[in-house]
């Protein structure tokens, strides 16, 4: 994050065409946030960082503190109670609320309508000023005193600073706007791909078979061009291939996909495991020993495809299980935490 605030800052001083260090400043900086809020923040939730209760605690609270999210000790025990047991893809999941209410997603839509509609929010000035709102809410109600200490001094002290320095200018332009519209953005895309619904026709809703069939890894990337194309032809494939690896993918990964999310699968499964910071070889070595215990390991390839296979399973699920006149009551200031795990 620090990278970035400086390459974004070096850009803003020279002026001029150097403005363009922006874009790479504001993608630096974005992925130290995402990786800290999807891996770090995370983990300690699961008390699982140092494994020290008191030290993933502290952190939790300085994370959420820095990237005004919902309050330590609420995620936590939403996340826990609600995300990772027999709730899980229920009404009473965040993730299924955020689907139904904050993005306006149904069982009935098509894969069209469902694209369309979440575009139509990430493009929306409205839809951020609420999602931004909401994210400030969720972090002061009931959050501890030590998180809302030092959120007002981090804050404060960086708006006194740049106020009397003159430089308030890069407060907005290089924190800010990765803090707000592009983090929400990121947000949105990968909450997205987080889980699949059950079919309507799935009647036994508990055990591994049940829960393991609910996550799929994202592989980043797609297939080389065959060697056996003619040589005019397998040039213009590569030269495609090449470009949509560095144009496409690179930034799904970098921006959306960060951490762990690409196999969520895994943690899903051992949310727990001490072998966390290792998560892509944990899964392949759990998938070559057959997964015992869980069903075989599923993935798609890309961020597209991945969120296709969310939309369709939700496009084909139950109506009236998903109708949002079942939810008795939400909080429109806990909706927008639940865009992250």
């Amino acid at each position: 994050m620090l990278l970035g605030l400086a390459i974004s800052c070096t850009g803003m001083g020279l002026g001029g065409p150097w403005l363009l260090l922006l874009l790479p400043g504001w993608a630096v900086t974005l992925h130290g946030m995402r990786n800290l809020r999807m891996m770090i923040y995370h983990q300690c939730s699961h008390r699982n960082m140092y494994r020290k209760r008191r030290l993933d605690a502290a952190i939790g609270r300085a994370t959420s503190s820095l990237l005004i999210i919902q309050n330590f000790a609420r995620y936590s025990r939403e996340h826990v109670s609600d995300h990772h047991a027999a709730h899980h893809m229920t009404l009473r999941d965040p993730t299924v609320q955020a689907f139904l209410v904050s993005l306006d997603l149904h069982p009935g839509m098509t894969r069209r309508q469902m694209w369309r509609r979440v575009l139509g929010k990430i493009f929306s000035p409205w839809f951020h000023l609420n999602f931004a709102v909401a994210r400030a809410r969720s972090f002061w109600h009931d959050s501890d005193t030590s998180e809302k200490a030092i959120s007002v001094g981090l804050y404060g002290t960086a708006m006194a600073a740049t106020v009397a320095t003159g430089t308030w200018p890069m407060l907005i332009v290089a924190w800010l706007v990765p803090l707000f519209p592009l983090f929400q953005v990121s947000n949105t895309l990968r909450l997205c791909v987080k889980h699949t619904f059950p079919a309507a026709d799935v009647t036994e809703r508990r055990g591994k078979e049940y829960f393991g069939s609910l996550t799929n890894a994202i592989f980043i990337g797609e297939a080389a061009p065959s060697p056996a194309l003619p040589p005019v032809r397998r040039i213009a494939a590569w030269g495609r291939w090449a470009t949509r690896m560095l144009f496409v993918h690179a930034p799904a990964r970098y921006l959306v996909l960060t951490g762990d999310t690409v196999v969520h699968d895994f943690h899903h499964r051992y949310p727990s495991t001490p072998k966390w910071a290792n998560y892509i070889f944990e899964r392949q070595a759990d998938a070559d020993k057959g997964s015992p215990g869980w069903p075989e390991y599923r993935h798609a390839w890309g961020l597209v495809p991945a969120i296709n296979l969310v939309f369709d399973s939700l496009s084909v699920a139950d109506p009236e299980e998903y109708s949002v006149t079942r939810l008795r009551e939400v909080s429109k200031r806990e909706l927008f935490a639940a865009f992250d795990d």
